[in-house]
């Protein structure tokens, strides 16, 4: 049964740079079909399904993707997309978010949630949402979760966990000691070693009350611009001089009380290329193929195709390729250069930002 107070808030102002060519200005990764047939952004919301009624759904955006929302979400109402002149980082996203949250429902719960994600089964997440809320209620706290990690991972913040706090039906909920930075490889082994230490997920739950106040006491150059402008034009003025900062450094790393629940469903951010086998599976050659288009493989293995419906991908000798096409631009390079695509779009930018 979805729960009258609890909101959820999803974040969908990202570039995904990392997934070009799919990847544009006029429609990132967020509303792509990167893991399925379904955009991220449609399978972020259906996985709330029974817990958040759509209306109680708010998706926070720049102006030039809100159309693209309410194309993937076309029963979301549109005063339920949020617009932000200039995207600045996911703090003045969250305190947007807070305010309009507390104008509608003032003693909601939310849930803030990237919209690129894949994360299953969604049961076990709604589970995990449900016992987030309850330990957000219990005392004024802000709440996280924290995947219990496989491997020395690099590309995640963690996330030092203290003593029981509480026991919400299957779920602990865990003192944070600190927010860690993305480590290197000896310090990720050490973290995995120890098993005192989760992923970040970036997925947080608090009440309305709590993460204003949070707000208040550690980012006010964030918060207190938006309240005295409101819903106001003066918004516009003002959204570009807000500190750009993730949520994590402006409040959570300076708060004092922190929960994190530690969850073991499966979790992955696709933060790149190479992470599509992790989510869409491979073939016996363990080729990876993705978007909805076709691949053809003679004597290839290991390589990660993306490619849109009615298209084919020939691969014929090579090994250990990512292989992207996308309208009027391809992309091949090694699986261990994925990173890399960021230097082309940065390339773009200057020489020829009509491929963005």
């Amino acid at each position: 049964m979805a729960q009258e107070e609890l909101w959820a808030v999803v974040m969908a102002g990202g570039s995904g740079t990392r997934f070009w060519p799919a990847s544009r200005r006029a429609r990132p990764k967020q509303f792509l079909p990167i893991a399925g047939s379904e955009s991220m952004l449609a399978a972020t919301v259906a996985r709330l399904e029974g817990l958040v009624a759509l209306e109680r759904v708010l998706v926070v955006t720049s102006g030039e993707l809100a159309p693209r929302v309410l194309e993937c979400l076309p029963e979301l109402p549109p005063d339920n997309v949020l617009v932000e002149p200039v995207g600045r980082n996911t703090a003045p996203c969250v305190a947007l978010a807070a305010l309009e949250v507390e104008r509608r429902a003032p003693d909601a719960v939310q849930l803030v949630l990237p919209a690129d994600h894949v994360i299953e089964p969604a049961e076990a997440f709604r589970a995990s949402l449900e016992a987030a809320a309850a330990e957000a209620r219990r005392e004024p706290r802000l709440v996280t979760l924290g995947i219990r990690p496989t491997f020395p991972a690099t590309g995640y913040g963690y996330i030092a966990c203290g003593g029981e706090l509480a026991r919400h039906g299957d779920f602990d909920a865990l003192e944070v000691e600190r927010f860690v930075e993305k480590p290197d490889e000896a310090r990720a082994r050490e973290f995995l070693a120890s098993g005192d230490f989760l992923w970040n997920a970036g997925i947080f739950v608090w009440t309305t009350d709590a993460i204003l106040a949070a707000l208040r006491e550690h980012a006010p150059a964030v918060l207190e611009p938006l309240e005295a402008a409101g819903r106001s034009t003066e918004l516009d003025a003002i959204y570009p001089e807000l500190p750009a900062l993730p949520i994590d450094v402006a409040v959570l790393e300076r708060a004092a009380k922190r929960s994190v629940l530690p969850i073991d469903f499966g979790w992955n951010d696709v933060g790149s290329w190479t992470s599509l086998p992790e989510v869409a599976g491979v073939d016996g050659e363990a080729n990876c193929s993705a978007g909805g288009g076709r691949l053809l493989a003679e004597g290839a293995s290991g390589n990660v195709v993306y490619g849109p419906e009615g298209s084919l991908v020939a691969l014929v000798g090579v090994k250990d390729l990512v292989v992207v096409r996308s309208g009027d631009a391809v992309l091949v390079c090694p699986k261990d250069q994925a990173q890399r695509v960021k230097d082309v779009v940065q390339r773009l930018e200057g020489e020829s930002p009509d491929f963005l």
